[in-house]
């Protein structure tokens, strides 16, 4: 029988956070391009070229950023859209979530109530009460594949986008939804109360320099935080903290355990989506 030797790859520098600003300040200034000649992956079924898409809302955005994955982001991001709801209850539809990532990463698929079919831009659309919510119906590599959201109804007055894409990804890929992040008045960066998920916010911070953002913690009450935990807290958020633009998001044992799905939200989250949309205004 003839053994087959498999040879490790050589390890790969880590990239550091001002190295990812610095590819982003390029992207910016227009000094990446893909090469002519290089080869280029076929378009997938409803994407576009790069840098030909843009979204123009009428409606208020509000992005809200996952640091690491299974933070709880699509989680606030229909919270935050269901407080909004509540509070303009005279008005159908005043509220909406749009996921944006690609079909397989859907966390939002179990939360509606009713589900309206596919939009003919490609979205996939369901209802939970006076929340519409907006999923992707494809495949995508990365975010400058997506196509914008649908023009929301006139009676929509705030849009919670749920980026699901890493961070540094993201802004080294123009896109409308990109440029919906770097221009935004407030970003919610969502983690966890845990030493690892507060180094990510740093990174988070670091990479938003200059978009005001608004923190969002997953966990237990501050006073019942692990001994150590609060020191490390970075520069940046240390900074965030100071303003008081750090924010606990109490944990749901029964959320983490099933995910999302047609069952009300508890009352706590959603009084502090509420308190996080008033910090917002």
């Amino acid at each position: 029988m003839t053994s087959l030797t498999t040879h490790p790859a050589p390890p790969r520098p880590a990239v550091s956070v001002e190295e990812l600003q610095r590819a982003w300040q390029a992207v910016q200034a227009g000094d990446f391009r893909r090469c002519p000649g290089a080869s280029q992956r076929p378009a997938a079924p409803g994407s576009h070229e790069s840098g030909q898409q843009t979204w123009d809302p009428h409606e208020a955005v509000l992005p809200v950023i996952g640091c690491a994955g299974s933070v709880g982001a699509t989680t606030l991001a229909l919270s935050l859209a269901t407080a909004a709801a509540a509070v303009a209850a005279d008005m159908v539809g005043g509220a909406r979530v749009v996921e944006c990532c690609t079909v397989t990463a859907s966390g939002l698929a179990p939360a509606s109530t009713a589900e309206l079919g596919q939009h003919p831009t490609g979205w996939l659309q369901g209802t939970r009460g006076e929340v519409l919510l907006e999923r992707s119906s494809d495949i995508f590599i990365s975010a400058d594949e997506m196509p914008p959201p649908t023009n929301a109804a006139a009676a929509v007055r705030l849009t919670v986008l749920d980026v699901g894409w890493e961070l540094g990804q993201l802004l080294a890929s123009p896109s409308w939804l990109s440029d919906r992040v770097c221009h935004a008045d407030h970003v919610v960066a969502v983690t966890t109360a845990t030493i690892p998920g507060l180094r990510r916010l740093e990174g988070a911070l670091a990479l938003l320099a200059g978009t005001p953002v608004l923190g969002a913690v997953l966990g237990p009450p501050r006073r019942r935080w692990p001994r150590g935990l609060e020191h490390s807290l970075g520069a940046l958020s240390r900074q965030l903290d100071q303003r008081g633009a750090i924010h606990l998001v109490p944990l749901d044992r029964g959320l983490a355990v099933r995910g999302l799905d047609s069952q009300a939200l508890p009352t706590p989250l959603l009084t502090a989506a509420d308190h996080l949309l008033r910090c917002g205004e």
